[in-house]
């Protein structure tokens, strides 16, 4: 009935938390927050023998309680000591966590784990009353962390205790082409989408990650965004769970990550643009010097270069800001230094050349295919675009995913298949390799404004227009009918500008537009006060509802 015991040379992420148990045992794998009284918080800590004995427990209680191996189990805990420890022990039980961002929205979510169809439910007491009112994964195993109010199933405590009963390490033998997990996109471009990872996934994963950043056991992670953290065990890294609201990173308190990072003496800070936009001016403000980091990590949306530049003044010389590129389906993708992003970068950007994001991380093979809306069975049907030509780019690596659970139209839009029989993702964004090997983003291929005369990126475009001293960010969106559309430059303001101010900063845009070739078409300027975001990384611009607004506003 169980998996196989000891054995930790398989193709399982947990067996990397085994080894380090063995390697690191009474080294601490997490600091975790448990109060805050005025401005100071609480934290408890476990090393990593202890995690994974823990998780241990918890692996054979879920089997004994029938969550094994292939069982898909909907996974709902907040970042803590169980949201770690039940992680590894899905894993280990052979079981598949499907994990769905909370703050999707409650539609979205229903219709994620309807997707999903999850056999069990492991939860948080809040997260177990929502699925009971309404009417999420019914007819389901379940664990709840807390206490439970008449819904039935264990609680973790009574897993635990089940779990208890026998002993000795415990790892299903999965093997690499096994599921191991379904995360779903944000959906912050289009609906969200259950990724089908694999186990081999994971696995890479890890690698890449520390040989592209160079990683190393017994550093410390202040990761901001939950899912990545659950690498730092694997990785030898001591985690630090930060006090904040994950579904919300640019509303962090950066006093008390700041309090954190100080505390804790974090090596490697992992966060949106729009969390280390927060710490970066508060850092700067307050002449903050954070001496321990060696490296800052961002994700979910490029990074603006003046984020990155106020990030190094409080960072040592030797400290490095990376922002690498990828997506769910694809992880990491390309990286690039703050060091590399120089002044003759910038100023490509600023002159609408798109965004450099590096070279790509190894092994990945990327290559650049033309822009098109429509299913590519072989790459026979296209060709791959040479240096300087902007289009589509596609990706295949030991990270990248084969499909959608459930969505078999999504899969066949985002996948494309050579004759070797390697399958490529489709990144769903626009770019170019320049003449030295780097990769520059220009935008998403959905977010394209077309019209008779041009074809407008948006990331190119707004670049342009960013580097008003007054102008927080500017998005394009196209209003009318695809192949006819009106560029239209919506414009967040750092301030609330009266009437006067207002039409000189449009007055400004204008002739900036009117400078460039690529911009001069835009005549429409709208001010908004504060831009649609995605609720994942509060980084990417919803310039599909902005889109909406604009065309009410230009009725």
């Amino acid at each position: 009935m169980s998996p196989e015991l000891n054995k930790t040379k398989t193709c399982n992420i947990a067996s990397a938390l085994i080894d380090q148990a063995k390697r690191q045992g009474d080294n601490t794998a997490i600091h975790y927050p448990v109060g805050k009284r005025g401005n100071h918080v609480s934290y408890e800590s476990v090393s990593y023998l202890e995690l994974n004995e823990l998780s241990d427990d918890y692996a054979r209680g879920l089997i004994e309680y029938g969550i094994g191996r292939g069982i898909r189990t909907a996974l709902m805990l907040t970042p803590g000591l169980d949201f770690f420890a039940m992680f590894f022990a899905l894993f280990k039980a052979g079981a598949v966590p499907v994990l769905i961002d909370p703050g999707i929205g409650i539609k979205p979510l229903k219709t994620c784990l309807a997707e999903a169809r999850p056999e069990a439910f492991i939860g948080v007491t809040k997260a177990q009353i929502a699925r009971k009112l309404l009417g999420w994964a019914p007819n389901v195993k379940l664990v709840t962390s807390g206490p439970k109010l008449g819904w039935g199933g264990l609680n973790t405590k009574q897993l635990c205790k089940l779990g208890q009963k026998a002993s000795g390490t415990i790892l299903a033998d999965t093997q690499p082409d096994e599921m191991a997990a379904l995360l779903f996109t944000s959906g912050s471009t289009g609906i969200p989408k259950g990724v089908v990872y694999r186990h081999r996934h994971f696995i890479s994963q890890v690698e890449m990650l520390q040989s592209a950043f160079d990683i190393r056991p017994g550093e410390v992670d202040l990761p901001t965004f939950p899912p990545f953290a659950l690498f730092d065990p694997a990785m030898g890294m001591t985690t630090v769970v930060p006090l904040m609201d994950p579904t919300r990173p640019a509303k962090a308190d950066p006093r008390l990550l700041v309090q954190t990072i100080k505390r804790f003496d974090v090596t490697n800070i992992f966060g949106s643009p729009a969390l280390l936009n927060v710490l970066g001016r508060y850092t700067e403000s307050e002449n903050i010097h954070l001496p321990s980091v060696r490296r800052v990590i961002s994700a979910g949306a490029a990074m603006p270069i003046a984020t990155i530049r106020r990030l190094q003044k409080c960072l040592s010389t030797d400290a490095e800001v990376y922002t690498p590129y990828g997506a769910t389906e694809c992880l990491p993708v390309a990286s690039v230094s703050g060091t590399e992003l120089n002044a003759e970068v910038e100023q490509r950007t600023a002159a609408g050349e798109g965004t450099c994001i590096g070279r790509p991380v190894a092994p990945n093979n990327v290559k650049i295919i033309p822009v098109s809306d429509s299913i590519l069975e072989s790459f026979e049907d296209t060709v791959e675009l040479p240096p300087g030509i902007t289009g589509e780019i596609v990706v295949h690596g030991p990270t990248s995913t084969d499909s959608y659970w459930g969505r078999e139209e999504q899969t066949q839009l985002a996948k494309i298949a050579d004759t070797k029989g390697r399958i490529w993702h489709r990144m769903g964004d626009a770019g170019y390799f320049d003449t030295e090997g780097r990769l520059w983003y220009c935008g998403r291929k959905s977010q394209r404004v077309v019209n008779e005369n041009e074809i407008m990126f948006a990331d190119q475009i707004e670049a342009i227009f960013n580097v008003h001293p007054e102008v927080a960010r500017t998005a394009l969106v196209g209003i009318g009918t695809a192949g006819r559309q009106t560029p239209v430059l919506c414009v967040e303001p750092l301030d609330k500008p009266g009437r006067h101010r207002r039409e000189r900063i449009r007055i400004d845009l204008l002739q900036l537009g009117r400078n460039h070739a690529a911009t001069k078409s835009i005549k429409q300027i709208l001010f908004h006060k504060s831009f649609p975001v995605d609720i994942r990384h509060n980084a990417k611009i919803g310039r599909e509802k902005l889109g909406l607004w604009a065309a009410e506003k230009l009725e």
